[in-house]
């Protein structure tokens, strides 16, 4: 699935700091720099490596520096972008909306305070390309929105307005993107997430039932992955929000497609809507790509389907993963 993405690895001559790169994300932006011979160095909260295990090899991942560290700590964070100096941040270290729930503080920290020291570094060392997560749970705090308000959308819209305050201010670019349901590899926490344990559950011929029904977007893991990269692959010039949603496809279709994949499996879903924005354009984002370096690339649904079970089918069956990992 990696060399679906054309990702320019001629435009970095320094390393990119991965914030969250445990995370799957992470794992996959880890992965594809990796795969394009650029220089990266991953920081997070632990040094488990699993789902980036998922995705590389392991001669060539433990070759990639891995420093550890609280991303709310503003010591910690300043001392690894003064050590790493790197020419880029991909910033993507956050606590999602479980976990912001059940912990508002800690939420709060990781969120708002992490995202305030990756400006601040910035700052201070006067890199000029980041880019960092938002969510489309943000949108829940737009204007006329219905979506379901939650702290992990209060502490990203937070974020966005901070990253502006920091280009007026202090001219530090960035660009922050919003990605919807993000599906892939590795992708086994938050809310969001059974889109992808469905697919596992797929390869495995085990039922499952995916506790939300209506249209909802499916993004590829790799493909939001890339706009983080290609957001990074030349200096800014503003602070900017885009979504990154891929397609919209309602649940029934989408198990439809698992079983174009697995015939006769055991999927079903069950539930309300899901309370975030349905159907969000790619188009802006694009563009503004498109007018300063290149697209980042796109799969279609049903190819990510299809690539999704395949590489869990590779992954069972070497053991990486099991049937516990559905639990």
């Amino acid at each position: 699935m990696l060399n679906k993405f054309d990702i320019p690895g001629e435009r970095f001559d320094g390393p990119i700091l991965v914030t969250g790169a445990g995370g799957c994300i992470g794992a996959w932006t880890l992965s594809l720099l990796s795969d394009a011979g650029v220089e990266v160095v991953a920081f997070d909260l632990s040094d488990n490596k699993r789902r980036p295990s998922f995705l590389i090899e392991e001669e060539k991942l433990n070759n990639i520096p891995w420093m550890t560290g609280d991303i709310s700590d503003t010591e910690t964070v300043m001392n690894t972008v003064e050590k790493v100096q790197p020419q880029a941040i991909i910033h993507l270290a956050a606590l999602q909306v479980p976990f912001c729930a059940a912990e508002p503080i800690n939420g709060a920290k990781v969120n708002v305070v992490g995202t305030v020291n990756i400006l601040e570094s910035a700052k201070k060392y006067g890199i000029k390309r980041i880019s960092h997560a938002s969510s489309v749970a943000a949108h829940s705090f737009l204007p006329g929105s219905n979506s379901l308000k939650t702290l992990y959308g209060a502490y990203k819209t937070c974020d966005e307005q901070i990253s502006e305050v920091y280009w007026q201010d202090h001219k530090v670019p960035s660009i922050c993107l919003r990605p919807g349901i993000v599906v892939g590899v590795g992708r086994d926490q938050g809310m969001t997430s059974k889109q992808t344990v469905a697919m596992l559950a797929a390869a495995l011929d085990e039922p499952y039932d995916i506790p939300y029904t209506g249209n909802v977007s499916h993004l590829f893991a790799g493909e939001v992955a890339s706009a983080f990269i290609h957001s990074v692959s030349y200096e800014g010039d503003g602070a900017f929000v885009f979504d990154i949603f891929g397609e919209s496809i309602n649940i029934e279709d989408t198990i439809k497609m698992i079983n174009k994949v697995k015939p006769n499996s055991k999927i079903t879903s069950s539930g309300s809507e899901m309370p975030f924005p349905s159907k969000l354009s790619d188009t802006p984002l694009r563009e503004h790509l498109k007018k300063r370096i290149s697209d980042y690339g796109c799969i279609d649904t049903m190819t990510m389907i299809f690539e999704t079970i395949k590489a869990f089918e590779i992954l069972l069956q070497s053991g990486q993963i099991t049937k516990d990992y559905l639990k």
